[in-house]
């Protein structure tokens, strides 16, 4: 087998062993299957949780969509409590979006839920095969941050 059959070999059963995990995760009982958020809904709640406060310009960048598909989505946040609107301080014609203390709530919950499936798994594993993941995770993410993956 040459090294690049072997390597897109390799990559084809890494995928396919990610995929596998998130099915198994998946049916587990999650916050997340049992809060009817939508894909975009989730995306702006994470992307939330990462800027602190945006604008719907910047909810609509991140989510390559329009200005007014985010006005729905965002007013569907707020009606379940997820999200509040104010005025922005420094524009009074710029509305901001930021997240409630139960929107902070939800993903502590879905990220805790998926990190807890997480360690019973790693739990498993012995120290020495915890070091080489370990090593291996620490160049996917450097990998990562060298890369341009559309951020």
């Amino acid at each position: 087998m040459r090294v690049s059959d072997e390597r897109e070999e390799l990559i084809k059963r890494i995928g396919e062993s990610q995929r596998h995990l998130a099915r198994a995760f998946a049916r587990h009982r999650s916050p997340l299957a049992t809060s009817n958020l939508t894909m975009r809904q989730l995306h702006v709640l994470m992307f939330l949780a990462v800027t602190g406060s945006a604008s719907g310009r910047d909810i609509a960048a991140s989510l390559g969509v329009s200005l007014g598909t985010v006005t729905g989505i965002v007013d569907r946040l707020v009606a379940q409590e997820l999200v509040d609107r104010h005025e922005d301080p420094r524009d009074r014609r710029v509305r901001r979006v930021e997240l409630t203390e139960a929107g902070r709530a939800m993903l502590e919950e879905i990220n805790n839920a998926g990190l807890e499936h997480y360690r019973r798994i790693m739990e498993r594993l012995d120290t020495d095969t915890l070091r080489a993941l370990d090593h291996v995770t620490g160049k996917i993410l450097a990998a990562f941050d060298e890369g341009d993956f559309g951020s």
